[in-house]
């Protein structure tokens, strides 16, 4: 198509946009037959701006917007991989403010391992912890190879309900397995996750299997590259055994022609977009998984399936080979059975790349149990106070998000209990939060441009308002200057949380309450998710979530390590496995 013709119809859409009535169709046959923007097209499309110009002020811009045009026709013809950043990094820490953890330098082991159960039931087995696992791979009581079977047997048994894997990687699972067991019975031992199955959100790329991103455009796609979680996990002596589901593009539980099941309630879908990895956890088909999150996508699938998540800092793991949805929103997390096994695996994936430019160094450093009590716990007040059923018709749903609430202080009277001093604060709410959404749709849009613009966007499952086709489209009409006003907002917003945080080293809050979701994920807070409870009403967990300072994952794992070792909601299993 030569720039001329794309100059035309890009006049035409933009006078389009505009256009009402017999003007507004003579506005477009006029921008078609002269091929040039008009100060009629310009007072058309003010309204995206928010801006109200003179003729006289229209007319001096005709020139340049043509110039513009023609530039734009330019650039929209060089070929970007997805795995192209822009020339931009977010920083979560920019003037430092925030000290990060405060018990950086009193390295431990971290979390105690407990004690393995004596049942060696492959049932009873596929449940256990990392650490536990690690402990039976180390006395030779159990091979890598057994272990991988044991979960490979499970993939077939369930997966055809959970519909939780894209694709199993059987040949490089059982190398790796082979590979485990031959080094740990020569004493050359990787560390805690050396011969443990995994999974991996199927935006990770991993030479010579499928990288399908959960959707149709892209279901026979090979990336050359390898993720570095992947690497380093592989470095680890960790064995992939399956590529996990992912919500189209990292929305939603439904991929391809497939919805990801909860294993709680076959009924439900496993939300997302980390779908497959928290499914897959949960019901026990791997040890542990990877996921990841923009806004939500490790907190809300975790809170659907009972697992316990991780959502790192901004920067403090590499997302080299991984889908960009969001250049500055972008995270990579563990999704767990347990907050100690989340610990083990961020240990051995955090750190700075050079392929990534927003991954850094910082310290990870277990803090000694008999400090955790001095430190100051914040919980939002008006989050567990608030009546969360005004407006809700439904009396069943009203009674379960009574009972929710219930759960969330009965969290905080647990952490009381445990001797921990809480402290209520409230949350920056000088600046609209809802609105900033504009930063995911504007990067998301530039990252799948070309899905846009040849029409592929078509072939995705999810054709309807809340899904990406539409706000692919949405996030084009977002102007440069309003995109860079919100990132300006964002950094007093910033600012806010550094102050809150001197105040308190972390706080807790319900998983979905006011904007806490959307604020941490574009300040870089990282944040713990983990069961709380199970509804009355049909046996399925709900969740709380601590939100740490910046890179202090260790004191927020620490204290939700402590949460869970005083509860059991974690040790649950899913009603999958025919009773013993």
């Amino acid at each position: 198509m030569t720039i001329d013709r794309t100059r035309r119809r890009l006049l035409q859409a933009l006078a389009a946009a505009g256009a009402s009535g017999t003007f507004g169709r003579a506005l477009v046959a006029l921008a078609a037959e002269s091929g040039r923007v008009s100060t009629e097209m310009i007072q058309r499309a003010e309204w995206i701006s928010g801006l109200e110009l003179s003729d006289e002020k229209r007319e001096l811009m005709l020139g340049r917007l043509d110039s513009l045009i023609e530039g734009l026709d330019e650039l929209r013809s060089v070929p970007i991989d997805n795995s192209v950043p822009p020339a931009l990094a977010f920083d979560p820490d920019p003037e430092t403010r925030d000290s990060g953890d405060p018990y950086v330098g009193q390295r431990t082991v971290g979390p105690a391992s407990p004690p393995v159960p004596a049942s060696r039931e492959p049932n009873d087995l596929a449940f256990l912890g990392i650490r536990q696992l690690g402990s039976l791979l180390r006395s030779r009581e159990i091979s890598s190879v057994e272990l991988t079977h044991l979960y490979f047997d499970r993939i077939e048994r369930h997966d055809p309900q959970l519909r939780c894997v894209i694709a199993r990687t059987d040949k490089l699972a059982f190398q790796l397995a082979q590979r485990a067991d031959h080094e740990l019975a020569a004493g050359h031992y990787r560390g805690p996750l050396h011969g443990i199955p995994w999974g991996a959100k199927d935006i990770l790329a991993v030479p010579g299997y499928p990288t399908t991103w959960g959707a149709t455009p892209f279901r026979d796609q090979v990336r050359p590259e390898r993720s570095t979680v992947v690497e380093k996990l592989h470095q680890a002596g960790a064995v992939l055994v399956a590529k996990t589901s992912v919500g189209a593009l990292a929305w939603g539980d439904v991929w391809f022609d497939a919805t990801t099941k909860n294993p709680w309630n076959l009924e439900q879908g496993s939300s997302g977009s980390s779908a497959g990895s928290a499914s897959a956890t949960a019901a026990g088909l791997v040890g542990f998984a990877i996921g990841t999150e923009t806004w939500g996508s490790i907190v809300s699938p975790c809170t659907r399936c009972g697992a316990t998540g991780l959502r790192p800092t901004f920067g403090r793991v590499s997302r080299y080979g991984t889908m960009a949805l969001s250049w500055s929103m972008d995270k990579i997390g563990p999704i767990c059975r347990s907050v100690a096994d989340c610990s083990t695996v961020l240990e051995a994936i955090h750190g700075s790349d050079p392929k990534d430019p927003s991954a850094v160094d910082r310290p990870f450093d277990w803090p000694k149990g008999k400090r955790l009590r001095d430190l100051r716990i914040g919980y939002v007040a008006s989050q567990f106070e608030h009546d969360r059923t005004e407006g809700v018709e439904d009396e069943a749903e009203r009674n379960d998000l009574r009972e929710w609430r219930a759960f969330d202080r009965a969290t905080l009277a647990a952490l009381e209990e445990l001797g921990f001093n809480l402290i209520p604060i409230e949350l920056p709410d000088r600046y609209p939060i809802d609105p900033l959404g504009l930063i995911l749709w504007a990067e998301a849009a530039a990252a799948f441009d070309k899905l846009t613009r040849d029409g592929r966007d078509d072939q995705l499952a999810r054709q309807e308002e809340f899904a990406w086709p539409n706000f692919f489209r949405v996030g084009q009409m977002v102007p440069a200057v309003e995109y860079i006003r919100a990132n300006r907002i964002r950094t007093l917003i910033q600012r806010e949380m550094a102050e809150l945080m001197t105040k308190v080293d972390f706080y807790v809050s319900p998983s979905f309450g006011g904007s806490n979701l959307l604020l941490t994920n574009l300040t870089g807070h990282p944040q713990v998710v983990l069961p709380n409870g199970f509804r009355s009403s049909d046996g399925t967990p709900t969740s709380i979530t601590f939100t740490g300072r910046l890179w202090g994952e260790a004191t927020l794992l620490a204290v939700a390590d402590a949460y869970q070792r005083a509860t059991d909601f974690h040790l649950r299993r899913p009603p999958i496995d025919p009773p013993a």
